[in-house]
């Protein structure tokens, strides 16, 4: 059964022209996180709600989750679409829209749904139930909230610390970082490791970073201390999380005045693993037209 919703928290259904409008409002396009943090201004949404844990996926948060199907909801209607990178862009056709029809998006779209499930839809509750058939999850789950995603990152926070370090390794490696040295021992300040990064084949920089392994999310405090661990000789610093960052985690790290923390929340290092197949591999299906069968 699935637990009720906060009511609070805004619900897909009503994120779909504010989610189109934080991406104008990117100029076109934006990240997950930037689209984020864009809805919750636009929004005004408190933060003890935009930190609250989407249940059973600790790298998410409940907004975050809404907007997960508010974007699967605008791309399967043709409104946006997205890079391999997460990067998401609106359709030429709607460059210059000002809003959006919501109501005609939803009923298309439930509309879909019920075909391809005999089930009813309720309008005011048109998520449909999550029955743990796989055959159904294009359906029941949003596109970037799959079942082995959760699966996924379950596994990331159980595995074996010195596994992890490397996994983390692999991923930087990956991204364009050398020297990627695992450095974590008794005073070292909060840094797991140095690596550097070239921007361009030109420019370098020494970087730290540091990895927690999170149930949740991890706040401001954290990347005070991360930051205030970073020495001299270090040009920038990232902080990598199993789990999410609260908003004043996402504000403390950006605060203008104090060097600048990057962040890779659980969604972005999955995103990673992903995009460099490290230990996943895309398994492609083939979804049957019934009714073809039925007519031919």
């Amino acid at each position: 059964m699935k637990q009720k919703l906060d009511a609070r928290i805004p619900r897909y259904t009503s994120l779909l022209t504010p989610t189109f409008l934080a991406l104008k409002d990117l100029g076109g396009s934006g990240s997950n996180s930037e689209i984020l943090d864009r809805v919750i201004s636009n929004l005004r949404i408190p933060t003890e709600v935009t930190d609250i844990p989407h249940p059973g996926n600790e790298n998410m948060s409940e907004v975050a989750y809404q907007l997960a199907w508010a974007r699967t909801y605008l791309k399967k209607y043709g409104v946006i679409t997205n890079s391999e990178r997460s990067i998401w862009s609106i359709m030429p056709d709607y460059a210059a829209a000002e809003k959006l029809e919501d109501k005609k998006i939803l009923r298309h779209l439930n509309d879909q749904k019920k075909k391809k499930k005999d089930v009813h839809v309720d309008p005011a509750n048109p998520e449909l139930p999550q029955d743990n058939d796989p055959s159904n999850d294009d359906i029941e789950y949003p596109d970037e909230a799959k079942p082995w995603r959760a699966r996924l990152s379950e596994i990331l926070q159980t595995m074996d610390p010195f596994g992890f370090e490397r996994l983390t390794q692999r991923v930087l490696r990956e991204c364009g970082f050398t020297q990627v040295e695992v450095t974590k021992k008794a005073g070292d300040g909060g840094i797991d490791g140095t690596g550097k990064l070239k921007i361009n084949g030109i420019f370098s920089f020494n970087v730290a970073f540091q990895c927690k392994r999170y149930k949740g999310a991890v706040g401001a405090p954290e990347v005070r201390d991360f930051r205030g661990s970073l020495t001299t000789d270090i040009e920038k610093g990232v902080l990598i999380t199993t789990g999410t960052f609260s908003k004043a985690a996402r504000d403390e790290a950006s605060n203008p005045g104090k060097q600048q923390i990057d962040l890779i929340d659980g969604e972005e290092f999955i995103n990673k693993i992903v995009e460099y197949g490290i230990g996943v591999h895309e398994v492609k299906a083939y979804e049957i037209d019934e009714e073809f069968f039925r007519k031919i």
